[in-house]
């Protein structure tokens, strides 16, 4: 375990590597714990280096048993080696040769990197920092090397032996064992090695490229769950189809495998040819996965896949640019998911992430760049900054500069980047050379921190017909960035007027309008149209065409407009958003004065939303869905701010949906009897938009009336023929105290219990209580026979599900919740730090807390941080959670 001081590596330190790696021999004679690792090492000075300079390679815990330069062992003094590096201090100055070799403990890796052994298979994880657990080397993304692989093992233990590339040789060996040879004829950087090698049950097909070459995919999981992994391998094939037609990209080797473990501290891995994945991210079928699962099984094979090309043919040149590899493919795989299913469905639940996830990031003490200029841990860096904002980007330039360039600058990114370890600079140089603009003020996105708030205000000028939009900018101020600078921000719009009709935009004078595109690229910009001869309603934003904060100043029935008749799906459920949002925000108020949540009337926005429910409830039930769905209780505690009691949001929130429930009663119970038993299998996207409708409605039913939703929810757990729906019906029952509670989470529990990525979902219902008693609840579920703080996926099903998605009890006022997690990170962290540091950021968002919990994490944090030891990973966080202001 690596417990000094956390060294800062800075992007203006960044210099080329003084030696290359063409071409990576390796030897791996797989034993449980002791395995021996052969590595012959062709290497060169780099043109690019410091002629003569030492060889550093990287090591991590490290056992070397032998060295040898050229065939030799060098002499006493020309190296030296620990277990952390190797040094040779005056390497030849011409092509050479190393041979070394190293002892490694897969079954005692419990950090889950490097190569270690979960589940009686042999597997690898070597991003960022993980290849240096296997072999010394120059562990950096900019050092890419031909890769030929021999993997040997007991045949009895892993008949399956799998690596990066196309299988070359495999043949028996005396004594029960056996080998195959992998080669990859396309340089990568080490952090993309893998190997697996297993006892693992298989779906396969041929998959025809579209230039008619044959590649054999398949996808590979533990014995007897082989008919689970149907939906991944038809995903996989769809994604393939997809990247050739919207990205002409074609896949480049004979073979795909993709490998599902139980122990993984990530979602996958995009390995070149061998995708490794969470076996949550894998395994599914109607019994035991819900609509969501499915969802993100699609979403994220199809993530790894398009890395093939972003990421592995053109990878990052140094870690600082992973958002060239990470942003860049999450767009890719947004747009996969918004062609096959409702694209504005998806548009909504990616916006929902980004708030959630980066907005707060973006807010508190972690806040970075989406290029961040420094770092100390580099597994830290896989943040929602990263990877959705780093999407966002990606997005706003082809909205920037239209479809057309845009896949013209991606053509010409792959053409003219193809083998090379690039920069962000270099991406944005295609796309300003089609395009023919200068993308510098864009490029400041990538630099700096913080999420831009955008103020719109109109005014209508009746006699003259004109209505005139002034916008202004600005970021707050994030860590190591007091002053900021005008972004450039697209502005997508329309005006609807009071009549319902889509007003044309004609703006007056030389104004920076592109078709509906406003390009908002200063601290103040003020804009008039003409013929606009009824009142308008701006509908600004639309698609979300920026990551930012918008103040538009809409009053109820502006929003009620936009709601009713915007053009524009994603701002009709924004507009229904903000109307329920305010209502809430001003709920909290009078909670915190005391005068409680409940006023006379219903406000005007929920004959609105039963006016909605009627109209698209049949037409597009994934939308209504969404739209009839209240802000989460981050949502509000984002639009406060500051001084947060999440109790009072919570309370507020309840009475919010209990008033819809009641107001839309009658229509909700029609929508939850309506249930059409041959969804019960269906995985389309059509069904799961019917239980989506289905499974809102029993909820606000059980939110306005506790009895009557109790006995709809206990009768659809018992009847029903998929996992939507019985979870959905399991978590209303969790939410109500009582006998029918504690049977259904006994009956789940007894039906599930050989299961453990379903029973990952009674782990977070649990979790996810609003009640006193949840805290000793998750600590008798740690105990439980089925919970381990070795396994990441019960982590985050037990520990994260209550610290992201129970804030009342999480920040309790007496501490307890954070004393919880913070005992839990203190006994994970000597065991796998990448997980406890990810833990750690749960509590990114203390200092907006309301006294006396702000001071309670503060000492859970303080408490972490006194412990002898700590890792290099938590200390990171904790050094950035806890800097003065």
């Amino acid at each position: 375990m690596r417990s000094e001081t956390p060294p800062i590596v800075r992007l203006a330190d960044y210099r080329p590597t003084d030696y290359l790696i063409d071409a990576v021999d390796l030897d791996i004679r797989l034993a449980p714990d002791d395995t021996l690792v052969t590595a012959e090492l062709s290497l060169r000075p780099n043109p690019a280096g410091m002629a003569g300079a030492p060889l550093r390679l990287d090591g991590d815990e490290l056992e070397l048993v032998s060295f040898a330069l050229d065939g030799q062992t060098p002499p006493a003094g020309a190296w030296e080696a620990s277990p952390q590096g190797l040094t040779l201090r005056a390497p030849p100055q011409r092509p050479f040769r190393l041979r070394i070799q190293t002892r490694l403990n897969p079954a005692a890796n419990t950090r889950l990197m490097g190569l270690y052994r979960s589940s009686g298979v042999y597997c690898t994880q070597c991003e960022a920092e993980g290849f240096r657990r296997i072999t010394y080397f120059l562990d950096r993304p900019d050092v890419l090397s031909v890769y030929t692989t021999r993997i040997e093992a007991d045949a009895a233990e892993a008949p399956l032996l799998l690596g990066n590339g196309n299988p070359q040789e495999r043949g028996e060996l005396p004594g029960g064992r056996h080998y195959a040879v992998w080669r990859d004829p396309f340089p990568k950087p080490c952090y993309l090695f893998a190997l697996v090698a297993g006892r693992l049950d298989s779906v396969s097909r041929t998959f025809v490229t579209r230039s008619g070459r044959p590649v054999q995919i398949a996808i590979h999981v533990e014995p007897g769950k082989a008919d689970r992994a149907a939906y991944a391998l038809d995903a996989l094939e769809r994604s393939m189809r997809w990247d050739e037609e919207v990205f002409g990209r074609e896949y480049d080797l004979d073979v795909f495998n993709v490998v599902a473990v139980s122990d993984f501290n990530m979602g996958a891995m995009e390995n070149k040819g061998l995708n490794i994945f969470n076996d949550r991210y894998v395994l599914a079928s109607p019994d035991t996965a819900t609509d969501l699962d499915y969802a993100n099984i699609e979403a994220i094979i199809a993530h790894e896949y398009f890395h093939n090309w972003t990421g592995n043919r053109i990878t990052c040149r140094d870690w600082f640019q992973l958002c060239l590899k990470e942003g860049l493919t999450v767009y890719r795989d947004h747009e996969f998911s918004a062609d096959q299913r409702s694209r504005a469905v998806r548009r909504i639940a990616d916006v929902r992430t980004l708030r959630s996830a980066q907005f707060v990031e973006d807010a508190g003490p972690l806040a970075h760049p989406v290029r961040p200029e420094q770092y100390s841990e580099i597994n830290n860096f896989y943040t929602a900054t990263v990877y959705e904002k780093g999407a966002e980007l990606v997005r706003m330039l082809g909205i920037l500069i239209g479809p057309e360039k845009f896949r013209a600058g991606m053509d010409l990114y792959f053409d003219r980047h193809d083998g090379q370890a690039c920069t962000v600079e270099q991406f944005l140089a295609c796309f300003a050379e089609v395009s023919g603009e200068n993308l510098d003020h864009f490029a400041r996105w990538y630099s700096q921190a913080g999420t831009p708030h955008v103020v719109a205000r109109g005014a209508w000028d009746e006699q003259a017909a004109v209505w005139t939009l002034t916008l202004k900018q600005r970021t707050p101020p994030t860590p190591g960035q007091p002053e900021k600078r005008p972004q450039v921000i697209p502005v997508k719009m329309g005006l609807i007027g009071a009549s319902g009709r889509e007003i044309p935009l004609e703006p007056d004078g030389d104004a920076p309008l592109r078709g509906d595109v406003l390009v908002f690229d200063r601290e103040e910009l003020t804009v008039t149209f003409r013929n606009v001869t009824e009142r308008p309603a701006p509908s600004l934003l639309r698609g979300f065409s920026a990551p930012v904060r918008l103040d538009v100043n809409l009053d109820d029935a502006g929003e009620l407009l936009l709601f009713r008749a915007d053009t524009d799906p994603f701002n009709r459920w924004q507009a229904a958003q903000n109307l329920m949002l305010k209502h809430i925000v001003k709920d909290v108020a009078a909670i915190r004065a005391g005068r409680g949540a409940t006023r006379p009337g219903e406000p005007a926005f929920i004959g609105a939303l039963g006016d909605f429910l009627a109209t698209e409830g049949g037409r597009d039930p994934a939308f209504a869905a969404q739209a009839l769905t209240a802000p989460g209780e981050g949502d509000v505690a984002r639009e406060i701010g500051a001084d947060i009691d999440p109790d009072a949001i919570h309370a507020a929130r309840e009475t919010l949906r209990a008033m819809t429930g009641r107001a839309l009663a009658p229509a909700l119970r029609e929508i939850h009897a309506r249930a059409d038993a041959s969804d019960g299998a269906d995985i389309s996207a059509a069904a799961a938009g019917r239980r989506a409708l289905r499974n809102l409605a029993l909820d606000l039913l059980a939110a306005a009336d506790p009895e009557e939703g109790a006995e709809l929810a206990e009768r659809q757990f018992h009847a029903a023929a998929n996992m939507t729906d019985r979870l959905a019906a399991l978590n209303v029952l969790a939410a109500l105290p009582g006998g029918r509670r504690e049977a259904a989470l006994a009956a789940f529990e007894a039906r599930y219990r050989d299961d453990p990525l379903v029973l990952d979902k009674w782990f977070a219902v649990q979790a996810m209580i609003p009640e006193p008693d949840t805290v000793a609840r998750v600590r008798r579920l740690m105990e439980h026979p089925a919970f381990t703080l070795t396994n990441p996926n019960r982590v985050r099903a037990l520990l994260s599900a209550f610290s992201l998605s129970n804030p009342t009890q999480f920040a309790r006022r007496d501490g307890e919740g954070f004393a919880l997690v913070a005992d839990a990170i203190l006994a994970i962290d000597p065991k796998n730090p990448q997980v406890a540091s990810r833990m750690l950021t749960a509590f990114r968002s203390w200092r907006t807390l309301e006294e006396p919990r702000r001071d309670q994490a503060l000492a859970a944090l303080q408490r972490i941080a006194a412990r002898p030891g700590l890792s290099i990973d938590a200390q990171d966080i904790l050094t950035r959670m806890l800097a003065t202001k």
